[in-house]
């Protein structure tokens, strides 16, 4: 049989099939259709028409790979369960498809081990690297972006671009807004010990406090989730203030359900202000008051960051961009108990 094909055999045709039918070499097909240029336009009209004919497809990865040019990127995310991902990857996938870019999705499960799997897994077949809120260590990071290009989201490491929420002047609104109501002595229910956005955002609220002659307490840290806002509720209560902020919105839900199962009201005896505004936390009872991230724009500014910078034969700034946040009120906040 041409190109060795076993009888009875139904395998999709390949390149050997092709160069059987018009009596080229392999190397030849293959130039046919990755470099058109450096075959002979008749002998490339044959091997495109026997193609043809044969049913043979060109896989487009495989031709890519040589090059490096395989018009995919990908995006690491820590958990994709988490809601406050949804609207990143809808915001890079759009500014991946305006390029003609294909955005691949790897949830890492919040595992530096599982992300450094991913990640040597994925690195011959993308053209650059998302990495959202790695676990990893930053040299880890950086041995990364040595070998393609890389956009860190939600944490700065030195040297690598990156694109951040502004955590201090979100967590600053907080801080301001629970005073205004009142409340003099405040909780930080902390997330996870190797999450750079949590440190910052304690960072900010020490200050916050400070300046605004108030007192602030870290409880935690909780893993990221409901489960781990649960685990917050005891902690928070033991510590006597009248009013907590929560890592993320997840663990600020999960404290007020755990906190009504409890029999505490919120806002009347605790107040709760969670972190980036996830779908859910207008459907919680109470609604959720917290800091809003522009989360759609980060995916979109973290890709098309990435594209510039593997564009160019010079790095740019690795100064991190920040994007505004804002404070949302609703009902899980209200005035300090008298």
């Amino acid at each position: 049989m041409p190109g060795g094909r076993r009888d009875g055999a139904r395998s999709a045709p390949t390149i050997y099939d092709v160069a059987a039918e018009v009596g080229v070499a392999p190397s030849t097909v293959s130039r046919a259709f990755s470099r058109p240029g450096r075959v002979n336009v008749e002998t490339a009209a044959r091997i495109h028409e026997a193609a043809e004919r044969l049913g043979y497809r060109a896989n487009p990865l495989a031709r890519a790979l040589p090059t490096g040019r395989t018009s995919m990127l990908a995006m690491v995310v820590s958990d994709v369960t988490n809601p406050f991902y949804f609207q990143i990857i809808r915001g890079a996938e759009a500014a991946a498809n305006e390029q003609d870019f294909t955005l691949l999705v790897a949830d890492v499960l919040e595992d530096p081990a599982v992300e450094r799997l991913a990640l040597e897994r994925s690195l011959p077949f993308v053209e650059g690297l998302v990495l959202g809120t790695s676990r990893m260590s930053d040299s880890a990071v950086r041995v990364i972006a040595r070998q393609r290009p890389t956009v860190v989201l939600n944490r700065v490491v030195a040297g690598i671009p990156s694109v951040v929420t502004d955590n201090a002047k979100g967590m600053r609104r907080a801080v301001e807004h629970l005073g205004s109501l009142g409340h003099r002595s405040i909780a930080y229910a902390a997330g996870p010990e190797a999450s750079w956005a949590d440190g910052t955002r304690w960072q900010a609220m020490r200050e916050a406090v400070h300046e605004l002659e108030m007192h602030a307490q870290r409880v935690g840290p909780f893993p990221p989730t409901l489960a781990g806002g649960a685990l917050a509720a005891g902690p928070v209560l033991a510590t006597g203030v009248t009013a907590v902020v929560a890592y993320n919105d997840l663990v600020a839900i999960g404290l007020l359900r755990r906190l009504r199962e409890l029999g505490v009201a919120v806002p009347e005896q605790v107040s709760v202000v969670g972190f980036d505004d996830i779908f859910g936390g207008e459907l919680c009872t109470p609604t959720l008051t917290t800091v809003a991230a522009p989360l759609a724009a980060l995916g979109q500014y973290a890709v098309r960051m990435l594209l510039h910078e593997s564009r160019v034969r010079t790095p740019g700034s690795t100064r991190p961009a920040r994007l505004s946040a804002h404070l949302v009120e609703r009902g899980s906040t209200g005035p300090a108990p008298t």
